[in-house]
């Protein structure tokens, strides 16, 4: 991850980026290296926002890409939990992107707004406005912690 912080701020762009996606990685630590590392506190959550809500987007469009006969053969779920799923989709619809940061079932998230092709403009904004809220909110308690180790 050490390499990332060594790119600058197009490294934390690609490592936000592969976080987002369903590759296990952390762009917190990418954010909180990089502030330690002196980077500037507003570039540093516009670039790790814009890779991860990138990177977000990637995931949309694999799942937009899916089918629901794909699923059932290679993944053997039934037509009726694919039914339950899209139910509750289509009741929080877009609103589910504000939550696409959360670990591990964000991804799942942005990959389910694809496959049950949920507005994509509404997607793309929702998911832009949680992830960045969730850099802020990293960059905010990174800065209100640094002067306790100063």
């Amino acid at each position: 991850m050490e390499w990332l912080l060594d790119l600058g701020y197009f490294g934390l762009f690609i490592g936000a980026l592969l976080a987002a996606t369903i590759i296990p990685f952390s762009s917190d630590f990418l954010l909180v290296g990089m502030l330690a590392a002196g980077g500037n506190v507003v570039w540093t959550v516009v670039w790790a926002s814009l890779g991860n809500w990138a990177g977000g987007m990637v995931s949309y469009w694999m799942g937009r890409g899916g089918r629901w006969e794909w699923i059932e053969k290679w993944f053997k779920v039934k037509p009726e939990t694919l039914e339950k799923q899209k139910a509750k989709i289509d009741r929080w619809g877009s609103w589910l992107a504000f939550l696409s940061w959360l670990p591990l079932v964000g991804d799942l998230f942005a990959l389910g707004l694809g496959f049950y092709k949920v507005n994509v403009w509404q997607v793309a904004l929702f998911m832009l406005i949680g992830k960045t809220a969730r850099f802020v909110g990293w960059a905010a308690a990174v800065e209100w912690i640094r002067p306790m180790f100063a």
